[in-house]
């Protein structure tokens, strides 16, 4: 995870900051790009943060990193008190450019799982993994992905 943020430190909503290198010890590492001012992203949120909070209590090791597209320092704050886990701080502008462009993010909101070990891409559809595995039945989601992936291409799904 330092290969993607380098030395920033993410934080949680109290302030308190994490080295990015404490995300390893997840399996998965969800990078949830998102903005207050996004209709879409307002009304995901809620979903994504009952589906982790889930996952959590279920003893899964998921961590995700909100990466905002908020507007300013104060709409950042406003949206980040919704949300259970960790952020870039609002500050990093490079840093979430550089995240936003190496995982083609076109349109918020956008939820890229990684794998928490390699940061290899599990999927950059996310949202449609946690709507479809909101309890993480099909954590960490490897194969679940494959097979979706399958699936949709012949219309299963």
């Amino acid at each position: 995870m330092e290969a993607l943020f380098g030395k920033v430190c993410l934080v949680d909503k109290s302030g308190r900051s994490f080295p990015a290198s404490t995300l390893a010890a997840n399996k998965v590492v969800g990078l949830y790009f998102s903005a207050h001012w996004c209709p879409p992203c307002r009304s995901f949120t809620p979903v994504l943060a009952s589906s982790f909070s889930t996952m959590v209590g279920a003893g899964k090791a998921i961590q995700i990193v909100f990466v905002s597209s908020d507007r300013d320092e104060a709409q950042f704050q406003e949206y980040f008190e919704t949300m259970p886990w960790l952020a870039l701080p609002f500050g990093e502008r490079d840093l979430k450019q550089t995240l936003s462009s190496k995982y083609g993010v076109n349109g918020i909101p956008k939820l890229v799982l990684l794998d928490g070990e390699t940061c290899k891409v599990i999927t950059g559809d996310g949202r449609n993994v946690i709507s479809r595995d909101n309890t993480g039945e099909h954590f960490p989601w490897e194969h679940f992905c494959q097979d979706s992936d399958e699936g949709a291409k012949k219309g299963g799904w």
